[in-house]
């Protein structure tokens, strides 16, 4: 299976050099910047499960890409997909699976509009990633897990080839029969932690430890949960608690990666991982959440300001 890697950032970067490193028959569709950086000093992994140098992987620029490959690895800002798909739509042939790993769901129905439902699988990943000032990929959590799964019931024999070309790569890859609430799931608690953090702009334990802070998380993640319920796809209560558990442990350090964004002063995912589901409870009351979301806008104007200046 040929495999198109959209980025070599810290997540495609990621699951691709360990791809890479197993063997597979993988190319980074990259920008010419960090296609320098890698003919310099190849793909660079540092994890707690084995570092892995790919002295010289397979890129290519998007003016280059002319060849189908059977499946697109996506994983970039959601702010950036537009621009993504145009650069990879030339390696879109009649056979061609795409697998997005973005959070939320409005990119699905871009991706579904631009190629076609039957070609877009559902999927996510957990990972905590970053690029060093070297450009090395830096792994900072036990976890890298790749879910994917059939959207419709006549994807699921294509879903066995996916997967086959995943496992064994180094990483945790398996396939959902319910993705679609998987990836719901994973936004609920993504929205919660990215609208908690970033309001109070502290982490998960400065916000349990103050005064009305567990309260106040825990508010939002109902309100996060309704919508997803209003719905249909209500997380499953085994889910849910674990959620809950992690959102309110106390001196926990974990931040969503939307406010170090905000910190240094980068662009955010507002609309797509608040925002969007704001939209989705529609007259349901989501006071915090909106909240949430209107002090995200706040940055994003205020940015869109100093950089006009």
């Amino acid at each position: 299976m040929r495999i198109l890697v959209v980025g070599a950032g810290a997540t495609g970067g990621y699951f691709g050099g360990r791809l890479a490193q197993a063997g597979r028959d993988v190319t980074f569709l990259v920008r010419p910047a960090r296609a320098a950086r890698l003919a310099q000093s190849g793909l660079v992994i540092r994890s707690a499960f084995g570092d892995v140098t790919i002295e010289r992987p397979k890129t290519v620029l998007a003016a280059a890409l002319s060849d189908d490959f059977d499946l697109v690895l996506l994983n970039c800002k959601a702010y950036d997909l537009h621009a993504a798909m145009e650069s990879f739509a030339p390696a879109v042939g009649c056979e061609t699976l795409v697998l997005p790993m973005l959070n939320g769901m409005s990119h699905i129905e871009s991706l579904d509009a631009r190629f076609g439902a039957h070609r877009v699988l559902g999927g996510l990943c957990v990972i905590s990633a970053a690029l060093d000032d070297d450009g090395a990929i830096r792994h900072l959590i036990d976890r890298h897990r790749l879910v994917l799964g059939a959207r419709r019931q006549t994807e699921a024999g294509v879903i066995r080839r996916v997967v086959s070309a995943l496992d064994g790569a180094g990483f945790d890859a398996r396939a959902s029969d319910i993705i679609e609430q998987e990836m719901w799931e994973k936004w609920v608690m993504l929205a919660t932690l990215a609208g908690a953090t970033c309001l109070m702009r502290g982490s998960i334990g400065d916000i349990v430890q103050s005064p009305g802070g567990e309260a106040f998380i825990l508010g939002l993640l109902e309100e996060c949960a309704s919508t997803a319920r209003q719905n249909a796809f209500a997380p499953r209560p085994p889910v849910l608690e674990q959620i809950q558990k992690v959102l309110t442990t106390a001196r926990s350090a974990l931040t969503a990666s939307m406010l170090r964004d905000m910190e240094r002063g980068a662009p955010i995912e507002a609309d797509h991982v608040l925002g969007d589901l704001v939209r989705r409870a529609g007259e349901h009351p989501v006071p915090i959440l909106r909240t949430a979301y209107t002090h995200t806008k706040v940055y994003e104007a205020r940015r869109a300001q100093a950089s006009n200046a």
